[in-house]
């Protein structure tokens, strides 16, 4: 992957005090998109991490990938990294970054609030409503592993959850 730190981008910007959250927006032209109304989504695709969070060294932006600039399908011509999480935290195609005092709205947290958080950690103790989440398939394989706590990164981020219930802020 070619590409940085997102915290790299933000101390660019120098956050206020008053920055505890941050919103990511993806790119959305209903005249190149016609099919996008069909996806029972609200568009623009939007997502967000708390500062903290997004501050992270594994939080990445990603602007290539084996070599070349990324292609339209892997989220060009930006898109976020946040391997802890479920992907549909890491946006594609992102267009607009902004910095927040309240934690933002995210289409999947709009969409269906009862089975995406606004963390979405990867937890195997909380399960989806519709499957367990507690084991799964890889790439190119039938058997089932477990699932790994934030996605086997739980050394390099479990404290910025330290004192939180991740059943409850899932």
């Amino acid at each position: 992957m070619a590409g940085y730190s997102l915290s790299a981008l933000l101390n660019q910007v120098k956050p206020s005090s008053k920055a505890a959250f941050v919103s990511f927006e993806t790119f959305y032209d209903p005249a190149q998109m016609p099919q996008a109304k069909f996806a029972g989504l609200a568009f623009p695709y939007q997502e967000g991490l708390r500062l903290d969070e997004a501050m992270h060294p594994l939080a990445m932006v990603a602007v290539g990938l084996y070599g070349e600039s990324l292609l339209p399908q892997n989220g060009a011509p930006v898109r976020l990294i946040v391997p802890w999480k479920y992907g549909f935290k890491s946006g594609k195609s992102l267009v607009r970054i902004k910095l927040l005092e309240q934690k933002p709205a995210t289409t999947w947290n709009i969409r269906k609030p009862q089975e995406y958080g606004f963390y979405s950690n990867v937890n195997p103790a909380v399960d989806h409503p519709r499957w367990s989440q507690s084991t799964e398939r890889r790439l190119g394989e039938f058997a089932r592993h477990p699932t790994l706590p934030f996605n086997g990164y739980g050394d390099q981020v479990a404290s910025l959850y330290s004192g939180m219930d991740l059943k409850v802020n899932f």
